[in-house]
């Protein structure tokens, strides 16, 4: 291995210069953190922007790197910092092998240097209108800043060499090629898919999407095959073929034709498990509902990912008007502000009194039984939500529904 560049430290006063920008991005970095995500994942592979899991693992990465690199040049400004190539940068390489993808997939590092580059400049400008000590500033930020993504970069792209030579031959690689065959409506027969799942194809298919709550649950290597275990005893089976998608997420598909027992599936999974969130795709047949049934629960997953903590399970079913509706979310909060007006923001209790009244066909007695509330109570919130609305309810149930399923699911933010 090379030996690491040498340089001279910068002057004191542009050393002092870089300290000062260095604690500021320590300090307030959430402005840094949005322009270089928004880079960074304008520019990703439409596989990965499609896994909230990846997703959330390029953000993780690209904060780490930042406060790393911000964190060094407070103790010892412009000086190289060594590349970042701890568990939480490398697993990101483990992942990208796992989804078929290489080493172009980390030009998107490179987009996030540029655009954290113009933020540093910025900060630069701000500090010292000096001609020398701008000079100096910027050369010296430049050659620490580009010296350590170049050596992360690379570090990453050895992870990503030694991770497809581990895979390549493998059974998770076999079966990961195979389902992404099918996924992809390659032509690939039934019958060569099955023997080489060792899965018969033939038959019907419930796929789920598994995934942890955050990366820094990842430490039980087991959860995720035990929750898809866990759904094939809620539907009956004994296992279901498995595999992982990334270093937090796994797929997988419930053979048979029973449904899953959702509640008793939420219960084991709420008491045993509950860093790991899962959502379920409608049965299927033969591989087009194989494949059918994983895309649905990515969708669920993608709007999952989005709701505030505390649902664990959801099912294609739960959401797939909201998924339809949300497809193009600046138009989805201009049809619920349109739509609800005042509601919109109100006292969430009023919200969910109203979808709960809707959602049990306009009946008081009902959604009183289903709200656990007494039915004057209810009449009193009915009353007040439908003062809030810009229309009146009547004649407008279905797009006063729709908007408040949307709230639901999506928050107000």
């Amino acid at each position: 291995m090379a030996e690491p560049p040498s340089w001279d430290p910068p002057s004191p006063r542009v050393a002092e210069l870089i300290r000062k920008a260095a604690t500021a991005m320590l300090t307030a970095p959430d402005d840094v953190f949005e322009q270089v995500d928004r880079a960074t994942l304008g520019s990703a592979s439409p596989t990965l922007t499609a896994d909230p899991v990846l997703v959330d693992a390029v953000r993780a990465t690209n904060h780490l790197n930042l406060m790393y690199w911000a964190r060094a040049n407070v103790e010892a400004p412009g000086m190289r910092v060594p590349p970042n190539l701890g568990p939480s940068t490398l697993g990101i390489a483990r992942d990208l092998v796992r989804r078929g993808l290489d080493e172009g997939s980390l030009d998107l590092y490179r987009t996030g240097e540029t655009t954290a580059w113009r933020q540093w400049m910025q900060m630069a400008f701000e500090l010292t209108s000096d001609p020398a000590e701008l000079r100096e500033l910027l050369d010296v930020s430049a050659r620490s800043i580009f010296t350590f993504v170049d050596e992360t970069v690379s570090g990453i792209a050895r992870q990503i060499e030694r991770e497809r030579s581990e895979l390549t031959g493998g059974t998770h690689a076999e079966r990961l090629e195979v389902v992404t065959l099918i996924l992809e409506g390659a032509p690939i027969t039934s019958s060569r898919a099955s023997t080489r799942l060792r899965y018969e194809l033939d038959r019907s298919h419930t796929a789920a999407v598994l995934w942890t709550h955050g990366r820094e649950a990842l430490g039980d290597d087991g959860a995720l095959e035990r929750a898809a275990d866990a759904l094939a005893r809620a539907a009956g089976v004994a296992r279901p073929l498995t595999v992982v998608a990334s270093a937090g997420s796994l797929w997988a598909w419930i053979p048979g034709d029973a449904d899953i027992d959702v509640e008793s599936a939420r219960a084991e999974l709420r008491a045993d498990l509950p860093d790991v969130r899962v959502a379920i795709g409608p049965r299927g047949r033969r591989m087009d509902g194989f494949r059918r049934s994983h895309l649905d629960a990515l969708a669920a997953q993608r709007l999952l990912h989005r709701v505030p903590d505390g649902l664990q399970v959801v099912t294609f079913d739960d959401v797939q008007v909201v998924s339809l509706a949300t497809h193009d979310p600046d138009r989805a909060r201009a049809f619920v502000d349109r739509t609800l007006g005042d509601l919109a923001t109100a006292d969430p209790v009023l919200r969910e009194t109203l979808r709960t009244f809707l959602r049990e066909d306009s009946s008081t007695a009902q959604a009183a039984r289903a709200l656990y509330a007494h039915r004057n109570t209810v009449l009193n919130r009915l009353q007040r939500a439908q003062e809030l609305l810009p229309t009146p309810l009547d004649g407008h149930h279905l797009e006063v529904g729709l908007a408040l399923e949307i709230v639901h699911w999506l928050g107000t933010d």
